[in-house]
């Protein structure tokens, strides 16, 4: 029997029914024979597998909490097919979705990446497809965009959002990401050294680096739930964000002259991050 030439992989941390979600819109959106694989970082077993026996998903266990890049790598490893496709557990799939970025796919044939256009439940774009945070657009964008949605420093980060047509882009959200194989073993899948967050961009980075394409694709949707673990931990999911805002920082600007920036830039991050937990300790939401 032939091996699919598609494997879905979903990184699982303590799901809800949003993993069964993702799970039942599978199958019409795509006409191929694909492997569903279940990575679980979490340590309540029982939803991950009911799931993967209801939709003949295999399941992974690592034994502890790799984060979502190193998980998201384990789950492709030992694929020998040509596409990867590693999408969020709260992630719904239109119907044809795959199978229309595989259509897309042919007219680039040094895309490495291809993102669809991601929609909130509420109908709102979830913006997925930026250009790489710059010492300028990032730190005003995380200065002001809480605060002022519409700032140019934000409207530069996320300029590469057009809706009109197929395009390259710097980066693509981690949240739905289809991936010729080739192309994420030859940068050897997500960087590790992030445990959560930043991870897509880096990718985008070291894709780039290696002459791949990130292809957003606005005429194909999916619908992002955006997680149950920001709404339960946001105090932490800041922090981690954060964290790995700093340390891919300190990856782009990594000469020793950039030294004083970098301290600035890690100050800054630091204000930013204590202003938002307290907010989020307060119940406002934070970006």
């Amino acid at each position: 029997m032939e091996s699919p030439s598609l494997r879905i992989v979903t990184v699982a941390f303590n799901p809800g029914s949003e993993l069964a979600a993702l799970a039942a819109s599978l199958g019409a959106a795509t006409k191929l024979p694909y492997e569903f694989v279940i990575v679980d970082n979490g340590t309540e077993n029982g939803t991950v597998d009911d799931v993967a026996a209801a939709y003949r998903g295999r399941v992974v266990r690592p034994g502890s909490n790799l984060g979502y890049g190193g998980a998201a790598n384990l789950g492709a490893e030992g694929f020998a097919g040509q596409w990867l496709l590693v999408v969020n557990p709260d992630v719904v799939l239109s119907p044809g979705c795959i199978d229309a970025l595989l259509d897309e796919a042919r007219a680039w044939p040094r895309g490495g990446a291809f993102g669809p256009l991601i929609r909130t439940p509420e109908g709102e774009v979830y913006p997925s497809a930026r250009h790489f945070p710059r010492l300028i657009s990032g730190a005003g964008h995380a200065a002001f965009s809480g605060v002022w949605p519409s700032n140019p420093f934000t409207a530069a980060y996320r300029a590469n959002e057009s809706l009109e047509r197929t395009h390259p882009v710097d980066w693509l959200s981690g949240a739905f990401l289809l991936m010729r194989m080739s192309a994420f073993e030859e940068v050897d899948g997500f960087d590790t050294s992030y445990f959560m967050f930043f991870e897509d961009t880096q990718l985008g980075e070291d894709l780039k680096a290696a002459g791949w394409q990130s292809i957003y694709v606005p005429g194909v949707e999916v619908m992002h739930e955006q997680g149950a673990s920001w709404k339960e931990r946001p105090a932490n999911m800041i922090r981690a964000h954060h964290r790995s805002a700093a340390h891919y920082i300190d990856g782009v600007y990594h000469a020793p002259y950039q030294a004083p920036l970098r301290w600035a830039l890690h100050a800054g991050l630091r204000a930013r991050e204590i202003l938002q937990v307290r907010g989020a300790r307060r119940g406002q939401p934070s970006r």
